[in-house]
């Protein structure tokens, strides 16, 4: 793919019941491998939401991505977490909470 170009993305494909076939979106090429995550840090102020996923092996850790959003925009995020998970369990099975330290 040329310089700027992306993979195209299907919004909505996720299940969040929220499809709008009029959005179209590209993943830049950097982009579209994703990055693992296997921990997150969650922030706020009164204006804004900053999600920090980060990968940790051993006794350290590096952030490999951050998210910066609205209150409104992480409300609609939760509800497409919540609506996808509830469909991953009902497929798969439920998962166990994570024992607390």
């Amino acid at each position: 793919m040329a310089q700027g170009e992306g993979l195209p993305v299907t919004p909505g494909g996720g299940g969040n019941g929220r499809k709008r076939a009029d959005l179209k979106l590209r993943v830049p090429e950097q982009v579209a491998g994703g990055v693992y995550a296997n921990t997150m840090m969650v922030q706020h102020t009164h204006s804004e939401f900053i999600i920090d996923f980060a990968m940790v092996l051993g006794g350290s850790g590096q952030v490999v991505a951050r998210v910066v959003t609205s209150p409104t925009h992480m409300k609609h995020i939760i509800e497409a977490l919540t609506d996808n998970m509830r469909k991953y369990e009902s497929t798969h099975g439920p998962l166990e909470p994570r024992a607390q330290a």
